[in-house]
């Protein structure tokens, strides 16, 4: 109780400094519209309407809510239950990145079949510290600072079960529609997929758990070993993080690829042994030799597509050594023509990549022992205020003239 009561007091002060930062900052127009749901997010089952549950006082939570096209909104949202859920846990959010994905539904409203229809609380990069714990959490405690993992996949799923829960087609991940994301004051999540961070590591620091995991998940896919010479095409966050971790799993010479020299600098300093600046009238298959040139004629055992167009699935294939695998992460285009026989021939093994499963305990243990360093990665900071949210984001939509590479919140 006397942890809950200093939530109360504590949850009063983070009130009432959102509503001033409202009130102060300028930047996104204010818009009346009606009550949003901002639903617990939580693996656990939600109470249907015939189920009797006792009103519960509350608090109120700020967020920045995604309403339609290029309409993003610092608004309170309805507020979350006075107690949180058995097995879960609620975290005062610290730190949140912004991902190409939140741009792209800020701009164009979907992704694929993910369609914005509701108010919808963007962000999924995030890290905070827990101010409270549901009945039956044993692992945490209240002052525990944590990185959050974003999908909760379902229990009965057959790739649950099977330990790649990514592919679960149920899974509720944040800021996918209809799932709320965690850009807000706090957030409920289920304990399992919370990790404490170890000591000396920063808020975020654990927020760059989500996509370093994007690369460790692709670099295990790739079977990376040591000594493995490694490919990358795509100098982008995806790109660089999948350079740190094939250097983590101790490959051999990684080589990077992108149409930017200044990428391909900062690419070189993220642990990358040599970079190619490849022209955009250039043939995948001239690229595909230039990749061999520096690799050796056999090239890379290991090609990590992180632009997924068909002129770099060419390209990869095209380098990949005989009985090496392309990874393709990147989601450039949706239908490619590739010379199959030549991968067939040569028994390169094409794999996909997508998000990650069972990455977040090593990617902590990574940047305990220094193994890799995501710090560099973040290039602006922004505050939680009205116009703050619309800096950031507007920052992070033009990288190519900001040189953006990973926007970062600090709540």
């Amino acid at each position: 109780m006397a942890a809950r009561r200093g939530f109360s007091a504590l949850a009063s002060r983070f009130v009432a400094a959102a509503t001033q930062s409202q009130t102060a900052a300028a930047g996104v127009p204010r818009q009346t519209v009606a009550p949003i749901a901002l639903r617990a997010f939580s693996a656990l089952p939600l109470p249907s309407d015939n189920d009797q549950v006792s009103p519960q006082p509350a608090f109120s939570n700020a967020a920045a809510v995604l309403h339609g096209i290029n309409d993003l909104r610092f608004e309170e949202a309805p507020p979350l239950p006075a107690m949180v859920a058995p097995g879960a846990v609620r975290v005062g959010i610290k730190a949140v990145g912004i991902c190409r994905s939140d741009v792209h539904y800020l701009q164009k409203g979907h992704i694929g079949r993910f369609v914005v229809n509701q108010p919808m609380v963007i962000g999924h990069e995030s890290a905070g510290t827990v101010v409270e714990v549901g009945e039956g959490v044993q692992h945490l405690q209240v002052g525990d600072a944590v990185a959050i993992e974003p999908g909760v996949p379902c229990s009965c799923n057959k790739h649950t079960r099977e330990g790649r829960y990514n592919l679960d087609p149920d899974i509720k991940f944040f800021a996918t529609p209809p799932h709320h994301g965690s850009l807000a004051q706090y957030i409920d999540h289920p304990a399992g997929f919370c990790y404490k961070l170890p000591p000396g590591i920063s808020h975020e620091e654990g927020a760059m758990c989500e996509p370093l995991s994007v690369g460790v998940h692709a670099v295990r896919r790739g079977q990376v070993m040591p000594g493995t010479d490694v490919a990358v095409i795509g100098a982008g966050p995806i790109g660089l993080v999948s350079i740190m971790a094939a250097k983590a799993f101790g490959a051999g010479k990684v080589a990077v690829v992108d149409m930017n020299e200044g990428n391909l600098e900062v690419a070189r300093q993220m642990g990358a042994d040599i970079g190619i600046l490849s022209g955009r009238t250039e043939s995948p298959i001239a690229v595909g030799e230039r990749i061999k040139s520096v690799l050796g004629p056999d090239g890379p055992g290991v090609v990590i597509d992180c632009a997924g167009f068909e002129a770099t699935m060419q390209a990869a294939l095209r380098s990949c050594s005989a009985g090496g695998k392309v990874v393709l992460v990147g989601m450039g285009d949706e239908l490619m023509k590739l010379d199959m026989t030549h991968a067939a021939t040569h028994e390169i093994d094409i794999i996909g990549s997508f998000r990650y499963a069972n990455t977040y305990p090593l990617c902590l243990s990574l940047l305990e022992h220094k193994r890799v360093n995501v710090l560099p990665m973040i290039t602006h900071r922004f505050g939680f205020s009205e116009g703050g949210i619309a800096d950031g984001f507007d920052t992070a939509a033009r990288s190519a003239q900001t040189k953006a590479i990973k926007v970062m919140f600090n709540l």
